[in-house]
């Protein structure tokens, strides 16, 4: 049991009391009737948010980071899955620890992961305290043996999946529509809906990808061929989902799609910049946000993606108005929530306790100005001094345990591919 006493939520100084997993009680400071606690904690001069979920990345990619820089995504592509080629369970458990670490020092308590080796993955991330979804990635290059070969790795994985703990969540990844052969998109989405699964997949991250699919799918663009398959539904994350038609957009939403907006990766790799926010959130679907993989986006920042979604939100429309405060901070907190069915993103009683404590008393809250605002445009994703990840701290004044032996096994590892 834990008390965050007098800490600063919506506007208003509150008492939050934590048992177990749960936020059980919340009362206006210095209100503590009926709060029984074995911890207080006292947060004056601290701030409280909700977890960040970062709905699209591809963790262990931290040690690929710098790799390629200053080439569009299909040359990218080209450089990574060389390398990738060079990498096994080791330098995927040991990447995955350290993207944690950042992604703890930076206030995210859940994210869906898209990479290889996923039970090491999976561990890594429990280990460490946060919420992994965690995908078995299909991408058969369109060849018959290579689609068999993880059709059952994929099942094996599934039965070992069924001894995991609630602290992690098997998915389904799709890598893309250029990538994997139509029999393997139905079969994968099939296994998904099956097993109550997510179904993770890459879709119009790049105006080349939306050309070739149409040139290869008698003019569908990926979002109208998978439609075409019956694929979509509310079980699907869309990863970057940029160059939408009106007629993609409308299927999304009338699916409820989850579509992962990810700037910072999108701009870097020149893929793209009008993600149309406005008409997803309009027709239905549900918007996300997320980091992309450290190679591409170079971090794991989520306070850094509310940041830069927001400014190109408000400059490709011409209009200052766009991308409200509170609207930004739902796609990086509790709209992830609701694509991953978790009941969390959100401070309320009830609702899973992943909550980010953030210092105020420094020159970046100083003004007038709302704190939202502070903590989005001016601030940096250090004022976050401590994390509680399903009601338990995971970092504590800026220390997260075990950091040390992470950055010296992160090493080592890294040799692999030098």
């Amino acid at each position: 049991m834990l008390l965050l006493q007098n800490i600063l939520h919506d506007g208003a100084r509150v008492n939050i009391f934590i048992d177990g997993q749960r936020i059980r009680r919340i009362l206006p400071y210095p209100e503590t009737e009926g709060l029984v606690a074995g911890e207080t904690v006292d947060c004056s001069g601290k701030a409280v948010i909700p977890g960040f979920i970062n709905m699209h990345t591809h963790a262990a990619m931290v040690l690929l980071r710098g790799i390629t820089e200053d080439v569009p995504l299909h040359d990218w592509l080209s450089r990574i899955w060389d390398m990738e080629a060079k990498i096994d369970e080791q330098f995927i458990y040991w990447g995955t620890k350290l993207a944690c670490l950042e992604m703890i020092k930076s206030g995210t308590t859940t994210f869906n992961d898209q990479y290889w080796f996923a039970p090491f993955a999976r561990d890594a991330a429990v280990e460490m305290g946060i919420r992994p979804y965690i995908s078995f990635v299909i991408l058969d290059n369109f060849a018959r043996e290579t689609a068999e070969k993880q059709r059952r790795k994929c099942l094996k994985l599934f039965e070992r999946s069924l001894d995991w703990s609630e602290a992690s969540h098997l998915a389904m990844s799709v890598h893309s529509v250029y990538t994997v052969s139509e029999e393997m998109i139905l079969w994968a989405n099939d296994f998904a809906r099956e097993h109550g699964m997510k179904l993770h997949i890459h879709v119009s991250e790049t105006e080349k990808e939306n050309r070739d699919c149409m040139k290869a799918h008698g003019g569908l663009s990926p979002t109208e061929y998978l439609d075409s398959l019956g694929v979509l539904g509310p079980h699907v994350v869309a990863a970057h989902s940029l160059w939408l038609s009106d007629h993609d957009v409308e299927i999304m939403g009338r699916h409820r799609v989850n579509c992962v907006h990810n700037i910072n990766s999108n701009a870097k790799l020149s893929s793209g910049y009008r993600f149309r926010y406005n008409e997803l959130r309009d027709a239905g679907a549900n918007v996300c946000l997320g980091t992309d993989g450290a190679a591409s986006s170079n971090n794991l920042d989520m306070l850094e993606t509310m940041k830069t979604t927001a400014l190109f939100q408000k400059a490709w429309r011409n209009d200052p108005s766009q991308m409200p405060l509170g609207e930004l901070m739902d796609a990086a907190t509790v709209n992830g929530a609701r694509a991953l069915d978790l009941e969390t993103g959100e401070i309320r009683e009830g609702a899973i306790a992943d909550l980010s404590i953030v210092d105020i008393d420094n020159s970046w809250f100083l003004s007038p100005g709302s704190f939202l605002a502070n903590l989005v445009y001016t601030a940096h994703s250090d004022v976050i001094s401590s994390v509680i990840a399903a009601g338990r701290f995971v970092m504590r004044d800026r220390v997260v345990e075990g950091e040390d032996e992470i950055l010296a096994e992160a090493r080592k590892v890294l040799r692999q591919i030098r």
